[in-house]
């Protein structure tokens, strides 16, 4: 990535990074499951996910334009941000031109839970969105530092083209095998990881799986010690098999 190439003209390549994020728990009674749609508003929130989206733009090297947030009710959040470049020059009057080489960044949240199984899921969903030479991928180990991520899905593509000072069309200005290559090593020691890519329309996708389930992680203001050890063993497992099954994308149980 420090060896840039030479271009002619404007880089026209648009850089898509999606992801989603689930936080599993376990909340069997009304009063927990209550205290987790509280506790997932609350840390969160609007205002929280707009803190990260700034320091997302910042990392990408955009200008913010425009911040649209809102809180819902019963739950859930989301923030747009509609980004520039740091260059806009004013030609008259209220009017301003702005070279747009970045475009978007978004976050949505969907905390639920099912009374039945008395698994509850956080779910964030998070587009970055960059035209020209910046690429989302450096943001991936803040983003997935900024939650508690027990399934990650990813995919980012890249489409258009620029063209070297030759004259040649060049449909990809950076080298990438995999969505991993951009992600900590110590992150990647944490999970299952499988990618599904389809090298010729420059599209990469990227599933990771917790690996271990720490059952007092998952338990929300209850002691693991204060559960007998066969309900234990069963919370797990339960819990283990909404992972599997949101990880591959199947009803496999």
């Amino acid at each position: 990535m420090e060896n840039k190439l030479k271009l002619y003209g404007f880089n026209n390549l648009t850089k898509a990074l999606s992801f989603n994020i689930y936080d599993v728990c376990y909340a069997k009674t009304e009063r927990e499951q209550r205290d987790y749609i509280h506790y997932i508003d609350k840390e969160y929130s609007s205002e929280r996910l707009t803190k990260i989206l700034y320091t997302v733009t910042e990392m990408i090297g955009a200008r913010v334009l425009h911040v649209s947030k809102q809180d819902y009710d019963p739950q859930g959040a989301s923030v747009t941000f509609l980004i520039a470049e740091d260059s806009m020059v004013p030609i008259g009057g209220d009017t301003v031109v702005g070279h747009l080489d970045k475009s978007h960044v978004t976050v949505h949240t969907y905390p639920e839970f099912h009374p039945e199984t008395s698994i509850a899921t956080f779910r964030v969903d998070i587009d970055v969105a960059t035209c020209g030479e910046i690429t989302p991928l450096r943001t991936l180990d803040y983003l997935i530092g900024s939650f508690d991520s027990d399934i990650i899905t990813m995919d980012y593509r890249v489409r258009g083209f620029t063209r070297d000072i030759g004259g040649n069309k060049l449909f990809m200005d950076h080298k990438i095998t995999s969505i991993q290559d951009y992600i900590d090593d110590e992150t990647l020691k944490r999970y299952d990881a499988i990618d599904i890519n389809v090298y010729q329309s420059n599209l990469f996708h990227t599933k990771m799986l917790i690996k271990e389930v720490d059952l007092q992680n998952y338990l929300f203001n209850s002691d693991v010690y204060e559960i007998p050890p066969k309900t234990r063993l069963a919370i797990t497992n339960s819990l283990r098999r909404e992972m599997i099954e949101i990880f591959s994308g199947n009803n496999v149980f």
